[in-house]
């Protein structure tokens, strides 16, 4: 298993301390100082079955200065997100050939 994971982020922690209840194997990602590439993020999408708009967090100010009011297509939003990782919500958790949104942290239970 994999957790995209921001440690600033309440969310995020509250996802990580509910995987670390259920399991201690798995990957820990922190996307933001590491980065995420397109090619990540069209796995997230692919395995979560959500979109890339759907995956976006709106109220950050990336968003709403470069993203709110445009027709973007997937590839412009992934793009968008991996130039600017603050930019996807979550934590994320992947488990093989599925993934969450783990918002609430109970959402992992749907791919354990």
């Amino acid at each position: 298993m994999k957790i995209y994971h921001n440690p600033r982020c309440k969310k995020s922690r509250a996802g990580l301390a509910y995987l670390e209840e259920k399991t201690k194997d798995f990957e820990l990602i922190n996307y933001i100082k590491e980065g995420i590439s397109k090619e990540e993020l069209k796995e997230i999408i692919s395995k979560t079955g959500l979109s890339a708009e759907e995956l976006l967090r709106k109220q950050e100010d990336a968003y709403k200065k470069e993203i709110k009011g445009k027709k973007l297509s997937d590839a412009e939003l992934i793009k968008a997100i991996a130039d600017n990782p603050k930019l996807l919500k979550r934590p994320i958790i992947i488990n093989g050939a599925k993934a969450v949104w783990a918002d609430p942290p109970e959402n992992l239970n749907n791919i354990l």
